[in-house]
C-alpha cells in the first residue's frame, strides 16, 4: 500500500495537481515533501527514510533529474513525470515503475498507483535496477565498417550529417557531400547513436546537431529544418515533437 510519497517538481502548478490528484485517489497517503532541484533531493535522500514511490519530474531547476541517481543510492519506486513523450519512452518504458505525461490525469495516476501497488518487491527492485542501469555512462557507436570493393573501409559517424531511410534502406550523407549504405535501421541507429548530438526529427531521418542550418516555425505548431548543403531536403518536425527539438538544441 503506497502511504508515503515524495514529489520532486519544480514548476509549482504541476506540483499542487499532483497534490490534489493523490488526495483525491489516496487520501490516507502522506505526501512526505515537494522538492524542486536535485541539490535539494540529494540531500533529503541523505537524511530521510526512504518513501513507498517517488513521483520525478524529468527537468528540474538545476538539471535532469537522471543527476540525482549519480550522487545517491535510491532504492525506491520512481514514476516520473514529463511534458515529452518520446523522451519518456525512450527512457523510462522499460526500466521505471511507470511514466506520466503531464499535465497528469487522475485515471492515469490511479492506474500507476495500482500497478505499483501489484508489483512484488522483486518486480519493482528490477525495475530499478533496470532504470539505473539505464542511467549509467554508455559507449555510443563512433564508426562503421562498411564493404569497400574487395574489402572494407571505416565511416567516421562524426563525419555524417544525417541518416535517412528510403525503400526501407538506410543511407548515410557525409557532411562531405557523399553517401554510405548504412545495414541498420533507424530504429536501431537511434540506440546506438549519442542522443546529444543526433536527434530523430521523424520516421525518415536522424539529424547529427551540426548539420542544422536554420530552424522556422511552421504552420499547426511544426517546424522545419534546414539541412546546410541540403536544400532540395525537407525536414519537418511535428507539433508533438516541437517541444522536445527545441530542448534538445537549447541544453
Amino acid at each position: 500500500m503506497i502511504e508515503k510519497i515524495l514529489i520532486i517538481e519544480d514548476e509549482k502548478p504541476n506540483a499542487d495537481r499532483l497534490q490534489r490528484l493523490i488526495k483525491i485517489i489516496r487520501p490516507k497517503a502522506t505526501i512526505l515533501e515537494v522538492l524542486d532541484s536535485i541539490s535539494d533531493s540529494v540531500v533529503w535522500f541523505n537524511t530521510h527514510a526512504k518513501p513507498d514511490v517517488v513521483m520525478m519530474d524529468v527537468r528540474l531547476s538545476d538539471g535532469l533529474s537522471f543527476e540525482i541517481f549519480e550522487q545517491v543510492n535510491i532504492n525506491c519506486p520512481i514514476i516520473f513525470t514529463t511534458a515529452y513523450d518520446e523522451y519518456a519512452v525512450k527512457a523510462f518504458k522499460y526500466n521505471s515503475i511507470d511514466y506520466l505525461l503531464k499535465p497528469v490525469e487522475q485515471d492515469e495516476l490511479l492506474t500507476a498507483f495500482t500497478k505499483l501497488e501489484a508489483l512484488s518487491v522483486d518486480s519493482r527492485q528490477k525495475s530499478l535496477e533496470g532504470l539505473l542501469d539505464f542511467l549509467k555512462p554508455k559507449d555510443f557507436r563512433c564508426r562503421f565498417l562498411l564493404p569497400y570493393k574487395d574489402g572494407y573501409k571505416t565511416v567516421q559517424v562524426s563525419d555524417i550529417a544525417f541518416f535517412y531511410s528510403k525503400l526501407k534502406i538506410t543511407r548515410a550523407k557525409l557532411f562531405s557531400g557523399s553517401e554510405e549504405t548504412i545495414p541498420l535501421t533507424l530504429e536501431e541507429l537511434e540506440l546506438q547513436l549519442n542522443p546529444k548530438t543526433f536527434f530523430r526529427a521523424n520516421r525518415q531521418i536522424i539529424i547529427h546537431v551540426d548539420a542544422i542550418q536554420q530552424v522556422h516555425n511552421y504552420f499547426n505548431g511544426k517546424l522545419k529544418i534546414d539541412i546546410a548543403k541540403n536544400a532540395d531536403i525537407e525536414v519537418i518536425i511535428s507539433r508533438d515533437k516541437a517541444g522536445l527539438f527545441k530542448s534538445w538544441m537549447d541544453y
